[in-house]
């Protein structure tokens, strides 16, 4: 297995849930500005909230891990949005002065 193998939250979402592991996948789908990562970044989440990868580099991701276990409970996927002028987003510490919309959903 290779670095890159080791390292992907895809391949980690699929051993996961292989494990029998729940298993939701964030994306970021969309950026604006200063944003820390770019879009088709994913952080991979499981039911008991173990991640892998990363959305923002750290800015949003305890926030997107507690949408994400509500999506594995309710199997129902969820849009965020992030940004340097909501509220929410200093609050969490997206304070790049960029944007960025995730798409959380359940895996299988």
């Amino acid at each position: 297995m290779t670095v890159s193998e080791i390292l992907d939250p895809l391949l980690t979402a699929e051993s996961w849930k292989q494990a029998g592991r729940d298993v939701a996948i964030a994306t970021v789908i969309e950026t604006w500005g200063s944003a820390p990562r770019p879009t088709g970044s994913h952080l991979v989440i499981d039911g008991e909230g173990n991640f892998e990868g990363s959305v923002s580099g750290g800015c949003v991701e305890g926030a997107v891990i507690t949408e994400a276990i509500d999506v594995i409970e309710s199997g129902a996927p969820k849009m965020l949005e992030f940004g340097v002028a909501d509220e929410t987003a200093w609050r969490v510490g997206l304070s790049c002065g960029g944007r960025i919309r995730v798409y959380v959903e359940r895996l299988g």
